[in-house]
């Protein structure tokens, strides 16, 4: 009996009991993974290499006419990020990877946009990259943004045979005010967005997202002192238009819109800076018969620059 227990023991096929893993080992496991994610292959100990590389450099910051990078933490925020067309030099993906839906979306639009490399790392060089933060296994790296400088605005309008419209923000230091502004000055035919370089809003993730990709084709520019740089503007015959809410007269009334005009917005809660407003050729308010005390700077552009497109039809 005890040979006849051996010789049954030896036998091929699924045992009583095994719980069907024979089956579930032949069952798909979704498309076959780039190169560079492939443990093994040539080209990811390339990209690991490259990785562990990247984060022994300090990540530059920003001088001159460039932003600093950035990185977009997270599996949502990486997904929407590539969903909008942030720009991005690099995504991240943590070893062995949970791989569920959207790390594979994530992959496939970096794929698909081209530009992007694809980057392997360990956990723990994703947690010294992001010092901590809950990245879930994908990090996307978002290039210096170039910034413009303020006289390229006005120059590209006048080359165009156009008189500038741009719009300038004071102390908005919310990058999707930022980025709504950015569209609205795309929709209604404006030439740029101008923002201080310190105490303000740049042109981050959230900014490029909140654009909804007109940030491509809209330049922002970046004034050391935005003063100086409204002045200069005032130099060329661009007049100077401050939004406030004790303006001295409503912007229906008034005519400089017509022609070359920069319109500064402040803040939503403080409004214009001391000195800014003093710079103003004219300071104007927005009516609002229902009461509200005040508009954020992406509305508040938003009906301005619309009253300007309508004048230069």
């Amino acid at each position: 009996m005890a040979a006849n227990n051996r010789r049954m023991s030896g036998k091929k096929g699924a045992q009583v009991g095994s719980g069907g893993q024979r089956r579930k080992g032949l069952e798909g496991k979704g498309p076959t993974p780039p190169a560079e994610m492939r443990k093994g292959h040539k080209k990811n100990r390339i990209a690991t290499s490259k990785a562990k590389q990247v984060q022994r450099r300090p990540v530059p910051r920003g001088r001159g006419g460039k932003s600093s990078s950035e990185l977009v933490v997270g599996r949502n925020p990486v997904v929407e990020a590539l969903r909008e067309g942030v720009p991005a030099s690099t995504l991240y993906v943590q070893q062995f990877i949970d791989n569920d839906e959207r790390v594979r979306e994530a992959l496939q639009l970096a794929a698909e946009r081209g530009g992007i490399n694809l980057m392997e790392a360990p956990r723990p060089e994703l947690d010294r990259m992001t010092n901590g933060l809950n990245h879930q296994g994908l990090v996307l790296q978002v290039p210096p943004y170039e910034y413009a400088h303020p006289e390229d605005l006005a120059s590209a309008a006048y080359d165009d045979g156009e008189d500038p419209l741009i719009v300038a923000l004071d102390g908005v230091t919310d990058p999707r005010n930022l980025g709504a502004v950015v569209r609205s000055v795309s929709a209604f035919g404006g030439h740029g967005v101008v923002v201080p370089e310190r105490r303000a809003a740049g042109m981050t993730a959230g900014a490029w997202k909140t654009s909804a990709g007109t940030a491509a084709r809209t330049p922002v520019a970046r004034a050391t002192n935005l003063t100086r740089a409204l002045e200069a503007y005032k130099k060329q015959g661009i007049v100077v238009v401050g939004l406030a809410a004790d303006g001295e007269a409503e912007i229906g009334e008034l005519a400089a819109l017509d022609g070359p005009v920069v319109i500064v917005v402040g803040s939503e809660g403080k409004g214009l800076s001391r000195l800014v407003g003093e710079t103003c050729d004219f300071r104007v308010r927005i009516p609002m018969p229902g009461g509200a005390e005040s508009l954020n700077a992406g509305v508040a552009a938003g009906i301005v620059l619309y009253e300007a497109a309508r004048r230069r039809v």
